[in-house]
């Protein structure tokens, strides 16, 4: 499995309500409600810390689904995500992620 790195676009803007976080994008206003385990993947984003490691550190233990399946779904999350321009997935470290 190759190394993934994703990290929060430094032109979105983002603030945690109880356990879904609201992102914004300042590209063009777009509005993005992220629930619970999306919320944890984008809180993790920092462009440090490898996909891998934030799924089985974060996603695996704290909600008992298994690696496979978790990373399967986090990696499909992370493009959609992309896609959106609201994250930046790369195959090495990203500097200058959004480490807030």
């Amino acid at each position: 499995m190759d190394p993934v790195y994703i990290a929060r676009h430094p032109a979105a803007a983002w603030r945690r309500l109880e356990d879904e976080v609201i992102v914004i994008s300042a590209s063009d206003s777009s509005l993005f409600t992220l629930n619970e385990v999306a919320a944890e993947i984008w809180e993790c984003a920092d462009g440090r810390t490898p996909l891998a490691e934030i799924v089985a550190h974060h996603i695996v233990t704290r909600y008992g689904v298994g690696f496979d399946e978790a990373y399967r779904d986090a990696r499909e999350l992370v493009e959609q995500l992309a896609g959106k321009g609201i994250l930046i997935v790369s195959g090495e470290p990203i500097t200058g992620g959004d480490g807030r």
